[in-house]
């Protein structure tokens, strides 16, 4: 494999992609469960493959948009249901998690309006559903570095006013933070990173790796950073793992890295109860 991975420009860029996303999907995943928001990487999952099926009618329609990388589009659409999101928040005060299925109801339902429009699925959108290491472009691999480096910008920057916001928005909010556009910041970037996921992971499984390594982490780690450090470090055990499996195994990469995520899951709990009755 390593012959392969030195030879081959598709297994380079897909081994690329997957450390980078393995390092800023857990670490975004963090502050979403913090935020009790699990759920939202799901809905932008849907959203974003509305866009991207909308780009690929488009293509299919419109001869001059043949080369336009359906990535775009899908990016578009999930910051686009990212700011609805945040807007439908602050109308439903009291049942803010309504939100969430509300657009992921509303991504499925365009989906697959734009796919029946598009007459069925196609080799291309079905890379989207389970993720691909043949799909990975140098393309990706160049618009998936510039999010990372955004990722990392805006959580250095403003690591302590997330904090702040993800355990006490109300103090937050006293101490003279501009919750509002921490908030825009945040949701933006968690679309961002959902989009960029999905050629790896896949549509259907993209969340698993945003909370996954992040619900391992927090069965061990003491304290906040210590859970950052953690989330990062199961999450790229679980992408490196899922893609040299999915290459040996020649299957889509997203469910050996989601499957690789529950098994350190599993075996973090497991030791854990371990050590608890060792300790007894």
């Amino acid at each position: 494999m390593i012959g392969n991975l030195l030879q081959y420009q598709f297994l380079q860029n897909a081994f690329l992609t997957g450390i980078l996303i393995g390092l800023i999907a857990p670490l975004i995943g963090v502050f979403i469960v913090v935020r009790r928001l699990s759920l939202l990487a799901d809905a932008l999952s849907h959203i974003t493959l509305a866009g991207i099926a909308a780009s690929m009618l488009i293509e299919k329609k419109v001869v001059a948009f043949y080369t336009l990388n359906p990535m775009y589009m899908g990016m578009v659409f999930s910051v686009f249901g990212a700011m609805i999101i945040e807007k439908l928040r602050k109308v439903y005060r009291h049942y803010e998690e309504l939100a969430i299925p509300i657009i992921l109801s509303g991504g499925v339902g365009l989906s697959v309006v734009f796919i029946s429009l598009a007459d069925g699925f196609n080799t291309d959108l079905f890379s989207f559903l389970f993720g691909s290491v043949s799909a990975v472009s140098s393309s990706d691999v160049w618009m998936i570095s510039v999010i990372a480096i955004i990722v990392l910008s805006i959580i250095f920057l403003f690591f302590k006013e997330l904090f702040a916001l993800s355990f006490d928005e109300e103090h937050a909010v006293v101490s003279g933070i501009n919750a509002k556009m921490i908030h825009l910041f945040f949701i933006i970037l968690v679309a961002l990173v959902v989009a960029a996921s999905m050629r790896i992971v896949g549509v259907l499984l993209v969340s698993a790796l945003m909370t996954l390594p992040v619900a391992a982490s927090i069965r061990i780690a003491r304290g906040f950073k210590q859970t950052i450090i953690f989330s990062v470090l199961f999450g790229e055990l679980a992408v490196v793992g899922g893609l040299i499996a999915a290459y040996y195994l020649d299957i889509a990469p997203g469910g050996t890295i989601v499957i690789f995520s529950i098994l350190l899951l599993g075996s973090v709990i497991y030791s854990k109860k371990l050590k608890t009755r060792l300790l007894k």
